[in-house]
């Protein structure tokens, strides 16, 4: 967890231990408490294949030089984002966009098989950066067509990751994201029906509509609850648990990160006052008036270094006592594309 792991839980990463920053400076304005309590999520932050797609970028970079094209935002953060630009990363919306025989990246989110032939088409040399996790829902949903189901998707319409697995498909697959969508789902034939989910959603998220759809099709086939983000799930859990504790919820994440904006809805289900920050400069520092406790999370795609800078422009309007809170302690690493790993 870099340096902010080893000043929040002591040298040894002890669970629960306090450190105590006392620069208390508060700035111009309403009236701030003399001190915070801060406590921290855990698990937060990047999640195993954000991590494994910026450091692919990172090692293409080294081994072929810049720039290096991705197709899409390698993951939905404007620092992560920014920061790949600055060492060269030139990011496109489509493939008719990257030079010919550049070095060619797919998101993390994946993409749809006609994105695909046409870099192949053009002959890019293509680095696959699509999380495992996502891979595994193309190629259920694939498995499931195959055994001539209809496919349904739950999942949000317009994100990349489910425009990815729709094209992956040769067939239609129905996008359904309430019950409400579900009780409108006409299909062929009730009998041959299978489902998967887009891997931004947990169990919790997906619950509603898979009883639904269980209820309308009760021979559907879906994968195993096993086959959900582990990532998604574990940050949910921690955010509910953190509303237990603290009266207000700082969420780092950018806008257009569904699982981001997902854990600022689950703290304001937690009737907590919730706030999706990108860093320290999104803070409004009224939001803090009588406020004692606060509770400070990240989305899959932000980095630690924004927990960080935001504990630190905290500091400066109050003395702030940090803990982390009890979790879940990942242990996920996905490997790097072959291309890579062997260069």
């Amino acid at each position: 967890m870099d340096g902010l792991g080893e000043a929040a839980n002591g040298d040894h990463g002890d669970r629960g231990a306090k450190r105590e920053v006392d620069r208390h400076n508060p700035t111009q304005g309403a009236e701030r408490p003399a001190r915070m309590k801060v406590f921290l999520a855990q698990p937060r932050g990047f999640c195993a294949g954000v991590e494994r797609a910026i450091a692919i970028v990172e090692r293409a970079l080294e081994i072929y030089g810049p720039p290096v094209y991705v197709r899409h935002e390698i993951v939905h953060n404007a620092h992560v984002v920014k920061s790949l630009r600055a060492k060269g990363a030139r990011f496109v919306d489509e493939i008719d966009e990257i030079p010919a025989g550049a070095i060619t990246v797919f998101s993390a989110h994946g993409v749809s098989k006609r994105v695909a032939d046409e870099a192949a088409a053009r002959q890019l040399p293509v680095i696959d950066a699509t999380c495992p996790l996502v891979a595994k829902v193309h190629k259920e949903a694939r498995k499931y067509e195959r055994a001539g189901n209809e496919v349904v998707l739950i999942g949000h319409h317009g994100h990349p990751e489910v425009e990815g697995t729709r094209g992956r498909v040769d067939g239609h697959v129905h996008l359904v994201s309430s019950v409400a969508d579900v009780e409108a789902l006409r299909v062929k034939d009730p009998e041959k029906v299978s489902y998967v989910t887009q891997t931004t959603l947990s169990v919790d998220d997906t619950r509603d509509v898979i009883e639904a759809l269980t209820r309308r099709f009760p021979n559907i086939i879906g994968p195993s609850v096993r086959d959900i983000c582990y990532a998604t799930q574990n940050r949910q859990h921690a955010i509910r648990q953190l509303a237990e504790r603290v009266e207000l919820i700082l969420v780092i994440g950018s806008r257009n990160s569904s699982n981001s904006n997902r854990l600022r809805e689950i703290g304001e289900e937690a009737r907590v006052p919730t706030y999706l920050i990108d860093g320290p400069e999104s803070i409004v520092s009224e939001w803090f008036e009588g406020i004692g406790a606060v509770g400070i999370t990240a989305g899959a795609s932000a980095p630690e270094i924004l927990v960080r800078d935001v504990l630190d422009h905290l500091s400066r309007l109050a003395a702030i006592d940090i803990e982390q809170l009890d979790g879940v302690e990942e242990q996920v690493h996905f490997k790097m594309p072959r291309e890579l790993a062997s260069a």
